[in-house]
């Protein structure tokens, strides 16, 4: 297992007299991609910036391999950050950008040739030392801002939103050359992003945050597939989230039709929460005897992949139901969901409740 790299033990920060973060804990390991996630205002940037040295928490304190770093200026850390705004200097080349941070550090002009060679090469920009910024695509431009940072040899690369100015495509390819190199390179990536689809692409482990705190913390198999509240059932991907009584261990009642479920510990009787995921909605012939609802067909989107579908049930609820197979609006259908594809969570106690204290 490999050693913790950062811990965050307790912090709090406050704007304007207003709760940023609420007794935060996290710990990341070293050589990982960490992905903060959220909406905008939950605290994530904030809390990249609390590792970075450009805030200072209120309470509580900052670790780097077990060293109190809190009151650690950013120039002094052993990390580098890359923002949205890429910072690149317009009246310099693309070779002097890169050493920049190499001549503050005083190294020998034989030692900056190679060091911008090899960041140039990692980011697949060989031959442009002698470009202009102003030359550069947005993707170019990304590149370079990450060769810059890269070239310091940091042990960890924080990363603030890089990829939100740029076009769809473009996106998307750099999100696999992030991949490729933080798996070259060996270092530790925190990333910052409200894009659902980024998280679970890139990363080892996402943290969920929103209002200051830690909503969920795992793997993007666990984030997406076993949501621990409402909050994270919705935003990360698409769900159908639905009042249910967990009648006892394995058999949940779901508006007034008993599903079969793999959950238990619940206790009997007890008001729950039921997460499940549109992928995960069968829809069968009216007649057969697996749905277990039954409804009308209302709503059809063809997304290219996939029919995002609407079927209204005897209640009145509309599920979100996505297949490759096509049910045209009107058609009289039954829905059927794998016990394994039902997702059972405890009803917050207030809007608020959370999970705090975190530790990949």
């Amino acid at each position: 297992m490999e050693r913790a790299l950062i811990d965050l033990k307790g912090i709090t920060k406050l704007f304007d007299g207003e709760i940023i973060l609420d007794e935060l804990n996290l710990s990341i390991r070293e050589n990982s991609f960490v992905t903060l996630l959220g909406p905008s205002g939950c605290g994530k940037t904030t809390t990249l910036r609390i590792i970075g040295g450009f805030e200072r928490p209120d309470r509580g304190q900052v670790f780097f391999e077990g060293r109190d770093i809190t009151d650690l200026p950013a120039n002094k850390r052993q990390l580098n950050t890359v923002f949205q705004k890429y910072a690149l200097f317009p009246h310099m080349n693309i070779f002097e950008n890169i050493a920049f941070g190499l001549r503050i550090r005083k190294k020998s002009e034989s030692y900056i040739r190679d060091k911008v060679r090899y960041a140039l090469k990692l980011v697949n920009l060989v031959g442009y030392e002698k470009r202009s910024i102003d030359s550069l695509s947005g993707g170019q431009q990304q590149r370079i801002a990450i060769a810059r940072a890269i070239v310091n040899e940091p042990r960890l690369l924080l990363l603030d939103e890089p990829l939100g100015a740029l076009d769809l495509k473009l996106r998307q390819e750099m999100q696999y050359e992030l991949i490729r190199l933080k798996n070259e390179l060996g270092i530790t990536f925190i990333y910052v992003t409200h894009d659902q689809e980024e998280a679970l692409t890139m990363s080892d482990y996402v943290v969920v945050m929103n209002q200051g705190y830690i909503q969920q913390a795992g793997t993007p198999e666990q984030i997406y597939n076993e949501p621990e509240n409402a909050f994270v059932a919705d935003f990360i991907g698409d769900s159908n989230i639905v009042p249910g009584l967990m009648l006892e261990d394995r058999l949940v009642r779901i508006f007034g039709a008993v599903f079969p479920c793999v959950d238990s510990g619940f206790g009997r009787n007890r008001p729950v929460d039921v997460v499940i995921r549109p992928e995960d909605v069968e829809i069968l012939e009216k007649e057969d005897p697996r749905a277990i609802l039954h409804g009308v067909m209302s709503h059809s989107i063809f997304k290219g992949e996939m029919y995002e579908m609407e079927c209204t049930t005897e209640n009145g609820y509309e599920w979100l139901i996505h297949s490759t197979e096509l049910h045209e609006v009107g058609t009289e259908v039954g829905l059927y969901v794998k016990p394994s594809n039902i997702q059972i969570m405890n009803k917050p106690a207030s809007e608020d409740e959370e999970a705090i204290g975190v530790e990949e």
